[in-house]
């Protein structure tokens, strides 16, 4: 009997640790009341794409490119080089950063975040993509405030929002764009 009680103690603290135990891959930082970079950490995989998913259930990708493929994403550097807006209306939202070791088609990954957009929290398992992938979840509220120079704080000139994802997975035609290696 004893022996049980001592292996409860010893899973129910082990239990304890969760996802704080989990290094980050990646830090979103301010740049404006509304803007933010996505900046990852070292030790990633080399290539990235990003979505946000709002409180008002509002899906963007953010890393889009004419091939519509995840981007090279450099360590300890803004995710293409440039600040996202995130419109204020649409609230706090969840920022989905796919790390993978190869270019991913973004549709079939927009198509399963749009599936699986009622879940709490996702992770790579929930999703059948190629070779390996690393999901990180980071939040950012937006604030209202007044803009600095060229429209944002600190002089930082942000990129359009994103594209919303439909809800076969794409994108609206004519949506922006970034170059395939992410500026």
């Amino acid at each position: 009997m004893k022996r049980w009680s001592w292996l409860l103690a010893m899973v129910a603290l082990g239990c304890q640790g969760g996802r704080d135990d989990r290094p980050t891959r990646a830090d979103v930082r301010k740049t404006g009341a509304a803007t933010m970079e996505v900046v990852p950490r070292d030790g990633q995989l080399p290539y990235c794409m990003l979505f946000t998913v709002s409180e008002k259930g509002v899906i963007r990708q953010l890393t889009l490119t004419r091939e519509n493929r995840s981007i090279r994403c450099d360590a300890n550097k803004p995710v293409a080089h440039t600040s996202f807006r995130v419109p204020v209306q649409e609230g706090k939202v969840k920022v989905y950063i796919f790390f993978s070791d190869d270019r991913i088609p973004a549709g079939p990954v927009a198509q399963q975040l749009y599936d699986l957009r009622a879940n709490e929290r996702i992770n790579a398992m929930d999703l059948r993509l190629p070779g390996r992938v690393f999901v990180e979840t980071l939040e950012f509220t937006p604030e209202d405030g007044a803009p600095g120079a060229n429209g944002e704080a600190g002089g930082v000139a942000a990129q359009d929002i994103g594209a919303p994802v439909l809800k076969d997975g794409g994108v609206p035609e004519g949506a922006p764009t970034t170059s395939e290696d992410g500026s």
